[in-house]
């Protein structure tokens, strides 16, 4: 039998189905005490660390990762005692058992115990990846925190910024020429996606500046892939339609849901991938002053590629190949970065240009004149507009591209925003209409901008609710 120190790890464990070790207390210290830290990707990535002690490896499990700076406290839950054998255990715990997933050893070393008491361990770690002297301390039954008592370990490395907002890009009627000096990646009909990883922890914001990481909660599965880094991501959310395309029309039925039920039923339906283009933070450093190439080149060192989450490479110097292959797949067209362009966060810059395959333009809507025959209660045509300067400028009237749901949202949407006055400070919209104040943006296709300032032939395409109405320019004259 083994001894009491290890009794709940043998309870807790099938030996006969699990490849961790036995329960064996080892019979004398060594001289330098060891330590591990172990990455534990089970039902929730946390990490490990176990202190030799008295024959056994004393645990915490930490679910944010050790804390490398002193500003930054940690949580650890204090888990069962481990044997020694524990140590160099890596691999596979089987489903279904206790643990069950994968690990691996993050660091290992030596410590020398400064203080040792039933609510307080001081340490000081001599490790490759972890140094330095750290306290554990009890707050409440098995709830400890962990904090570091020395400088960081890197006294250049900053705190990750809660927000950085996305960089945006001109449109371009034609390819730019030269082309030696530009990336060209294909451009993803989505929605944009801010990505903040710490700690295997990953949150999602919206260009506008929402969280929206409880609607695409498969994404959520790339922080076990980063584990411990630190790094600010910049992508596109995408859903695929049958034939393996991006769909605007799909993922319009992710966008919005707030019921965990609806959002997992969903999920199986209109599965998303996250599309990632750029690395704006890494390691405790910003990467905005760096170049678009050098940024591309440590995103890529990063190899993020999941069912739910991947990188697609950049090609510099072929915009024309790039532009007919995503003519031929269908996409929307291609992004034009040049290739040491620096980041500027919520700035429209000429550094980047979109150049679409279809005239595309988000829009505002301000009213609606009503339908006739099976639509009369619904929009028949919507009344657009965008911003030039403060000002809001009718684009004219939109009548294709609504389903029936889609008119069921628009009047949902739509009519408690009900106005008396017309919204527009220029232009002729018609005097029957019903106007509206102008919230909500939509995107939709077109043949061209008339001499008169209004979309030719428009098509509705689906609501942006992650665009602010006030942000709604004009595109490409």
């Amino acid at each position: 039998m083994p001894g009491r120190k290890l009794a709940e790890y043998e309870a807790k464990r099938d030996f006969k189905r699990t490849p961790e070790p036995g329960a064996k207390v080892a019979r004398a210290e060594r001289k330098a005490l060891r330590f591990v830290v172990q990455e534990h990707h089970a039902r929730r990535l946390h990490w490990d660390l176990r202190l030799e002690k008295d024959g056994v490896g004393v645990s915490w499990a930490v679910p944010k990762g050790i804390p490398p700076d002193p500003k930054k406290n940690h949580l650890a839950v204090h888990v069962e005692d481990h044997p020694l054998e524990y140590f160099k255990f890596a691999g596979e715990i089987p489903k279904g058992e206790y643990g069950g997933g994968t690990v691996t050893i993050w660091d290992a070393g030596t410590y020398e115990t400064v203080k040792w008491t039933e609510r307080e361990v001081m340490v000081e770690f001599h490790g490759e990846r972890l140094t330095g002297k750290y306290v554990l301390f009890q707050t409440r039954g098995n709830d400890w925190m962990i904090h570091r008592m020395d400088p960081p370990q890197d006294p250049d490395r900053k705190p990750m910024p809660q927000r950085i907002d996305p960089m945006m890009a001109n449109l371009a009627t034609r390819l730019p020429a030269p082309d030696d000096g530009w990336g060209f990646e294909f451009k993803w009909d989505g929605i944009r996606g801010i990505a903040y990883v710490d700690g295997g922890r990953v949150r999602l914001m919206s260009r506008s500046g929402e969280e929206i990481t409880p609607r695409y909660p498969e994404v959520r599965a790339m922080g076990g892939a980063l584990g411990s880094r630190e790094v600010i991501l910049d992508g596109e959310i995408v859903a695929l339609d049958e034939k393996g395309r991006p769909s605007f029309e799909q993922i319009q039925q992710r966008m919005g849901l707030t019921s965990e039920s609806e959002i997992r039923r969903k999920m199986s339906l209109v599965p998303v991938i996250y599309m990632i283009y750029d690395l704006l933070w890494h390691e405790g450093r910003s990467l905005l002053d760096q170049p678009y190439t050098e940024r591309r080149r440590l995103l890529a060192q990063l190899k993020l590629s999941g069912d739910s989450w991947q990188t697609p490479p950049y090609e510099k110097g072929a915009g024309k190949a790039m532009l007919d292959a995503s003519t031929k797949a269908g996409l929307e067209g291609v992004m034009a970065k040049r290739l040491d362009s620096r980041y500027e966060p919520g700035r429209r810059s000429g550094a980047w240009l979109k150049v679409k395959n279809h005239n595309r333009q988000e829009l505002v809507i301000g009213g609606w004149l009503e339908g006739e025959g099976k639509r009369r209660g619904y929009p028949g045509a919507l009344l657009v507009g965008y911003y030039d300067k403060g000002k809001f400028v009718y684009a004219g009237k939109v009548g294709t591209g609504f389903s029936d749901a889609t008119l069921d949202k628009l009047n949902q949407l739509l009519k408690p925003l009900a106005i008396d006055k017309s919204p527009y400070d220029a232009g002729s919209p018609p005097r029957a209409a019903q106007f509206v104040k102008p919230k909500v943006v939509a995107e939709f296709e077109f043949v061209e901008w008339t001499r008169g300032g209004q979309l030719r032939a428009p098509s509705f395409k689906g609501f942006r609710i992650d665009k602010k109405a006030s942000e709604v320019v004009r595109e490409g004259g």
